[in-house]
């Protein structure tokens, strides 16, 4: 495994990462849960991904459950939560960024996972409805209080984050220090263009989701059977769904799983590599419903070394969306 500093921190990550959105507490058993933790950790993942809304909070019941029978010591994994969606409820004063709904969720969330403190605790979406300032304050006295130890944000603009910096440095706060969006073959823009500027201005670290597209790029979900995208049936996924199950990007994940399979890798495993591989991503965060399906795409870390430069071209054919960064 290797490790890399969470932005500019020094926090030391594992590049691959363990993610628990919509498994822990919903598709899978306790004792499956386990196993995937166990397997994930013994090959060295020190990130473990959570949040409020997984499963309305039993996502994270399950992975302190979990942590607390498997006795690990603290100081040698990282778990972290998010914060806006809430947990299940639909009061006004139950979600969004603003000071009562952080400080309750991050008490809520420590309950349910059984840790003194998070250790990374992110703003899970921005909120037009609260001042960024509020929200930079209140993460601030969260660390002052020792409850966290660094906040992020995940699916923010540049513009978003840079106001945060920008008002934590004019107040002598503490802001952000990774974003959490989503990353994939299929999904660039945000990370190659929009953030560009971000990595060596604020030190910004990425925690980047759904590396396969929402399975898309494992290449299972063949041209003539994508109604029987299983996974993506699930009401939760429907805006996925309808974003990625379309001929255009199942003509390119099929083509992909054809590359692969020349380089001797699965197409998992070639679409997690060629995210790892992007030196701004401080981690990859993995899901998984199966031990056998994790220990799989673990293996991609020894294709890394593989994407050469000429088999990187390859893949730019493919996918034919290569982003173009802004002249600075």
């Amino acid at each position: 495994m290797e490790y890399r500093k969470l932005g500019k921190s020094g926090l030391p990550v594992s590049v691959l990462g363990f993610g628990t959105w919509i498994t822990f507490g919903n598709q899978i058993e306790r004792s499956t849960a386990k196993d995937l933790l166990v397997t994930a950790y013994d090959a060295g993942i020190n990130f473990f991904d959570n949040a409020e809304v997984y499963a309305h909070g039993r996502s994270e019941e399950v992975m302190g459950d979990l942590l607390k029978d498997l006795g690990w010591s603290r100081d040698t994994y990282s778990v972290t939560s998010k914060a806006f969606f809430g947990a299940g409820g639909q009061l006004p004063t139950q979600k969004g960024l603003h000071r009562k709904h952080l400080v309750e969720a991050c008490h809520a969330a420590l309950v349910r996972l059984k840790v003194d403190y998070l250790d990374v605790y992110y703003c899970h979406r921005p909120d037009k409805s609260t001042p960024i300032e509020e929200t930079v304050w209140t993460m601030h006295q969260l660390i002052q209080q020792g409850k966290i130890l660094y906040w992020g944000t995940s699916e923010w603009s540049a513009a978003e984050i840079v106001e945060a910096h920008l008002y934590a440095r004019q107040n002598h706060l503490i802001g952000p220090v990774v974003e959490q969006p989503q990353y994939n073959l299929l999904h660039r823009d945000k990370v190659e263009v929009e953030y560009a500027t971000l990595y060596d201005g604020v030190g910004l670290g990425l925690t980047t989701w759904s590396p396969l597209a929402s399975g898309i790029l494992t290449g299972k979900y063949s041209l003539d059977r994508a109604d029987q995208a299983m996974r993506l049936q699930r009401e939760e996924l429907a805006w996925l769904k309808e974003r990625n199950v379309v001929e255009e990007k199942l003509r390119t994940a099929q083509q992909l799983a054809e590359f692969a399979a020349e380089l001797g890798a699965t197409p998992a495993q070639l679409a997690i590599a060629w995210s790892v591989s992007n030196p701004r991503v401080s981690c990859t965060l993995l899901g998984a419903t199966r031990v056998e399906q994790l220990k799989e795409n673990l293996k991609a870390l020894d294709f890394v070394e593989r994407l050469t430069p000429d088999v990187r071209e390859r893949i730019e054919g493919i996918v034919q969306n290569k982003p173009i960064p802004p002249a600075f």
